[in-house]
C-alpha cells in the first residue's frame, strides 16, 4: 500500500466548501471541489499539491481516512471524487470481493515493503520460534510473506504469488511464526514482536527510517507493476479532464515529488506508468484473482 501504498499525506489547510454532488464530472476550471482520498494526511506535499492545483484554477480537499479498507468503498458511493493510497493488486482484490468497476487514471510511485525491528539489528539475529507481524489484508500481506521467504525466515508451500495466505507457510520449514494484523497496528506490535513488516504509510509514525529496514522487496524490479500505486477514480470518470490534470500535476510538480521522496526516505522509486499499462495489468491481476477463487 502504499507509501504509500504507495502513498499519503499532509497537513490540508481547510479548503473551500465542496461545491455541487460529489461524484460528478468535472471540467478543468470549474468550481467543483475535487475530493482525494487518501491514508493519513499529515505529510507536507498534500499541502504543496493542493497549492499547484490551486494555481491551475482546481480546487482540491484532501479527504483523511485511518485504515485501507475505507477509501474504496467511499469512491464507490460517491464520497469522494478519486483516492491515492493504494497499488494494484489491493484494488484488483477489492474490485473482485466488491463487483467494484474502479480504474486507475495514473501512477505515482511503487514503495518497497520492509520488514522491521527494535530487537534485532539485523536478519541473521532472529532467533528460531521469533514472532514476526504483517498486514493483514490480502494484497499486503501476500507481499509480505513473500519479503520474508527472501529473507529466508518462511518457506511458502507453493513458492510464493498474489495469493500466498498463512495457510500456504510450511511451518516445518521455517524459521518464525507469523501473525497478522490490520496494517496500521503492525508498527505499534514492535515491542511485542521480534519484527514486523510495515507499510511506508506508518513507518515514520512509528519512529522508525525507512533504513531501519532489515530486509524489502525491490520496487524496481520490472515485474513489480501490479505493485504501483496509483490515482483511482470510477469507471465512469476515466476519462474527466480534470482528474486527470490533477494526475499530471502530481507527475510533472517537482516539488510534489519531491515531497513523495522525501516522505518516502528517498525508497520511494517514482513512476510514469501509461496508463494503459495499468489498465491491463489490472484486468490480469483482476482475472487470476477470479481464477484462484473457483
Amino acid at each position: 500500500m502504499s507509501k504509500r501504498l504507495l502513498a499519503a499525506l499532509a497537513t490540508v489547510p481547510l479548503l473551500a466548501l465542496l461545491a455541487g454532488c460529489a461524484g460528478g464530472t468535472a471540467d478543468a476550471g470549474s468550481d467543483k471541489t475535487v475530493k482525494i482520498g487518501v491514508v493519513g494526511a499529515s505529510d507536507p506535499y498534500w499541502a504543496v499539491y493542493t497549492k499547484a492545483a490551486a494555481d491551475a484554477g482546481i480546487t482540491v480537499e484532501i479527504v483523511d481516512f485511518s485504515a485501507y479498507d475505507q477509501p474504496n468503498p467511499a469512491l464507490t458511493a460517491g464520497e469522494v471524487d478519486l483516492n491515492q493510497f493504494q497499488h494494484l493488486v489491493y484494488l484488483a482484490q477489492y474490485n473482485t470481493a466488491s463487483n467494484a468497476d474502479l480504474t486507475p487514471i495514473g501512477s505515482t510511485a511503487i514503495y518497497p515493503l520492509g520488514l522491521y525491528s527494535t530487537k534485532y539489528k539485523k536478519v541473521s539475529e532472529i532467533q528460531k520460534g521469533d514472532t514476526i507481524a504483517v498486514p493483514n489484508d490480502a494484497s499486503n500481506l501476500s507481499r509480505a510473506l513473500l519479503v520474508l521467504q527472501s529473507a529466508k525466515l518462511i518457506t511458502l508451500k507453493d513458492g510464493g504469488s498474489i495469493f500466498s495466505t498463512l495457510d500456504d507457510i510450511d511451518t516445518s520449514a521455517s524459521k518464525v511464526t507469523v501473525t497478522a494484523l490490520e496494517a496500521s497496528l503492525t508498527a505499534t506490535s514492535l515491542p511485542d514482536v521480534a519484527g514486523a513488516i510495515i507499510n511506508n504509510d506508518f513507518v515514520e509514525k512509528a519512529g522508525l527510517k525507512f533504513t531501519d529496514a532489515l530486509a524489502k522487496d525491490d520496487p524496481a524490479d520490472p515485474t513489480a507493476i501490479p505493485y504501483v500505486n496509483v490515482f483511482v477514480a470510477r469507471a465512469a470518470d476515466k476519462d474527466n479532464a480534470t482528474y486527470q490534470k490533477l494526475v499530471q500535476i502530481y507527475q510533472d510538480t517537482q516539488a510534489v515529488q519531491d515531497g513523495v521522496l522525501a516522505v518516502s526516505g528517498g525508497s520511494g522509486v517514482l513512476v510514469k506508468t501509461p496508463v494503459a499499462d495499468l489498465v491491463s495489468s489490472l484486468a490480469t491481476v483482476v482475472a487470476d484473482t477470479k481464477a484462484h477463487k473457483k
